[in-house]
């Protein structure tokens, strides 16, 4: 009978000195930004028809006619195209978070693609027959639009927050307990809002691209398109209300416990406020006239927000991908508790490049390849050579057997004593410069420490104080 690890090996892609989480993550940030916007611009083109239809709001219907409703088409197509490449990228990345959320939510992903259908459909009839079409026509086509693209931010979001919160689906594998989660009122409101904001900001720098318009007709339309901005004012406690729902280990992250976490947060929460700010008081209360340069700042801090606040989402997961499931390197409790009896890389089909003066340097590399090289290179982003730089062999080889108390966002050693040994001979000898004959010296009084640790460590995250 064929042993459940011969299938666990999937295809290796190397990124150089870009660590694989960069690539998805500079991904994921383009298209949730552009996502984002077609959502909102689809809301804010409903509010310009509204005022065309019901007001009598030329501007407006200028406005929506001839350069935003080109931009929203031009945005969701964008959008599906990093959407594709997030697909494409994830799978590289981690195929088996990306066949875990297919496993569990095909039916959801299925009705979000019938929305998104929907979405492009009466998007490109809008854009083709609108000046065809009366006012009441036109206000249904967008309303259905605009939902159409919410409906699929709905179903998204559902699967999103899952991966931090599985809430019930934890113990019944529901699909509904995992969907309607801890954190999916919070995260869908929050991303709701967001669109609304980044439809507005990209509305009002638009508006300053249209050839022929008085100073005047300008200030009208940033006022007119501000509006749609006003809720931006209770983000703040949609976000204390989303905090206060996700695992009180991921909070520690990013209040103090990973600098890097709290550091992303603080400038999220900073591009943020001062969005905000200028928002409520300048545009909202003041009713100032917005320069393009002014307006085109306002736009660069909401994707600086979205890109930190994004990377504060992906963080706080770790040291998984799929919480309580899958860790972030693609292996789950089970091939843990296996791999420290069997080994971790005792299967790996595929060849290591590069030339090794000893067979344990390949068992090192390999086992890098395995169990680091989505968070980590050796010598570019997160390098492990530059992390390990200072570390004595022994205290080498104690972190790496005690992994999971080493830094507790990371997960627990999979692995023999062998492979652990294994993997700081690839570390010291990179370390060395990678010599054309490296003696090799693990006696078995080393093998019984590493052992020790190992057991010591257990094969579990440990369990944190929380607050």
């Amino acid at each position: 009978m064929p042993d459940p690890l011969d299938f666990f090996y999937y295809p290796v892609r190397d990124f150089g000195l870009a660590m694989k989480g960069m690539i998805i993550g500079g991904m994921g940030v383009v298209h949730v930004f552009l996502a984002q916007f077609a959502i909102g611009g689809g809301m804010m083109m409903c509010w310009l028809q509204w005022r065309a239809w019901k007001h009598d709001d030329e501007l407006a219907r200028r406005f929506l006619d001839s350069f935003f409703q080109v931009l929203v088409l031009v945005s969701f197509v964008l959008g599906a195209l990093t959407g594709v490449g997030m697909w494409l990228t994830a799978i590289q990345v981690s195929p088996r978070t990306i066949g875990k959320m297919v496993e569990e939510f095909h039916w959801i992903w299925a009705t979000e693609w019938t929305f998104f259908c929907v979405e492009i459909v009466i998007g490109y009839t809008f854009y083709r027959c609108h000046r065809r079409l009366d006012d009441p026509t036109r206000m249904l086509l967008l309303a259905v639009y605009a939902l159409a693209s919410w409906a699929s931010l709905f179903w998204i979001n559902g699967i999103l927050a899952w991966m931090l919160t599985p809430g019930g689906w934890s113990q019944t594998g529901s699909v509904w307990a995992g969907f309607f989660n801890p954190s999916f009122w919070p995260s869908l409101v929050y991303r709701t809002l967001v669109s609304l904001t980044l439809g507005g900001l990209v509305a009002i720098v638009v508006v300053h691209t249209i050839p022929g318009m008085s100073r005047e007709d300008r200030g009208k339309l940033v006022n007119t398109c501000s509006l749609v901005l006003a809720p931006m004012a209770v983000m703040p406690l949609v976000g204390l209300w989303y905090l206060g729902t996700i695992p009180p280990d991921s909070r520690e992250w990013v209040l103090g416990q990973s600098t890097a976490m709290t550091m992303a947060l603080g400038g999220a929460i900073g591009a943020s406020t001062l969005v905000g700010l200028y928002v409520v008081f300048g545009l909202l209360l003041g009713r100032l006239y917005v320069n393009a340069a002014t307006a085109t700042l306002l736009l660069v801090l909401a994707f600086a927000a979205t890109g930190a606040g994004e990377l504060v989402r992906e963080g706080v997961r770790k040291p998984y991908t799929i919480r309580g499931s899958l860790y972030a390197n693609s292996l789950t409790q089970a091939d843990v508790d296996r791999m420290r009896k069997i080994g971790s890389v005792t299967r790996d089909p595929y060849p290591m490049p590069g030339k090794f003066p000893e067979p344990v340097l390949v068992t090192g590399a390999k086992v890098f390849r395995l169990q680091c090289s989505v968070c980590h290179t050796l010598d570019g982003a997160n390098g492990l050579d530059h992390l390990t730089e200072t570390w004595q062999p022994d205290q080498m080889r104690l972190n790496i057997a005690k992994l999971q108390y080493t830094k507790p966002f990371m997960p627990p050693f999979a692995g023999t004593a062998e492979e652990v040994e294994a993997l700081v001979q690839y570390l010291l000898w990179r370390k060395a410069g990678q010599p054309q004959r490296w003696p090799i010296a693990a006696g078995q009084a080393r093998l019984a420490d590493i052992r020790r640790w190992l057991a010591a460590a257990g094969t579990h995250s440990p369990v944190r104080r929380t607050h």
